[in-house]
């Protein structure tokens, strides 16, 4: 139950940053990623600000034996760069650039009835959709 009460005030307060912060307003974004043309770089200090927390989180976790409320980590074990996560990195990146969402701001703009969050969270759950079908008839096929 405690576990499952942090995770919801974990997850609402990065909601509000998220919104607070305006990553939720795709036009905000697409002017951030426009270095080129009209460049808005106000999110530079919401980037900045989630690069200190992670530093500063890591190096809490690094120091502690277990989580509070678990009992192990669940840190990312893999350290090399492979095709799936360079084509996921980039696929992300597009559509970031393409429409001003990523998932968690998307999910966030649920809360104030974005329309296009709607339709990004729809077409992002195709995607996984469709990756988890194509990854499962490629085991078949490969044995």
């Amino acid at each position: 139950m405690i576990r499952n009460l942090s995770a919801l005030v974990a997850g609402i307060v990065f909601g509000l940053g998220l919104v607070i912060s305006q990553m939720v307003n795709p036009a905000k974004v697409i002017a951030f990623l426009d270095i080129a043309g009209n460049w808005d770089p106000s999110l530079a200090f919401v980037m900045g600000g989630a690069v200190i927390v992670t530093f500063i989180g890591y190096r809490l976790v690094w120091s502690m034996k277990k989580p509070l409320l678990g009992e192990t980590f669940q840190l990312p074990q893999k350290r090399e760069i492979d095709a799936k996560i360079a084509i996921g990195a980039v696929l992300f990146g597009m559509g970031w650039g393409l429409v001003g969402l990523c998932p968690g701001p998307a999910i966030a703009a649920l809360t104030f009835g974005g329309g296009k969050a709607v339709g990004f969270i729809a077409a992002m759950a195709i995607g996984m959709l469709a990756f988890e079908l194509g990854s499962k008839a490629l085991s078949r096929n490969r044995g």
